[in-house]
C-alpha cells in the first residue's frame, strides 16, 4: 500500500486526530464515503450511456447493412431479369 508500513499509518492517524478532533472524523469520513459512492455512481451511469448509445449505433449499422445487402440483391435481380427480357 504506497510503500506504508503500520507505524507510518499510525502517525498519519494521529495527526490527523490532532487536526480535525475526535468528532469531526466520523463525520468527515461518512462525508468521504458518500463522495465516493456518488463518484462510483457517475461512472456507471457514464459507462451505461456509452454501453446504450454503442448499442443503438450498432443496431442502426445493422439495418443499414441489411438495407443495403436487400438493394444489392434487389439489384441482382433487376440485372438478371433485364438480361433475360434482351435475350429473349
Amino acid at each position: 500500500m504506497f510503500g506504508l508500513g503500520p507505524m507510518e499509518l499510525v502517525i498519519i492517524f494521529l495527526i490527523i486526530l490532532l487536526v480535525f478532533g475526535a468528532k469531526r472524523i466520523p463525520e468527515i469520513a461518512q462525508g468521504l464515503g458518500k463522495g465516493i459512492t456518488e463518484f462510483k455512481k457517475a461512472a456507471r451511469d457514464v459507462t451505461e450511456e456509452f454501453d446504450v448509445s454503442n448499442t443503438s449505433t450498432t443496431h442502426v449499422k445493422n439495418e443499414l447493412k441489411g438495407k443495403s445487402a436487400q438493394n444489392s440483391q434487389n439489384r441482382t435481380t433487376a440485372t438478371k431479369e433485364t438480361k433475360e427480357k434482351k435475350e429473349s
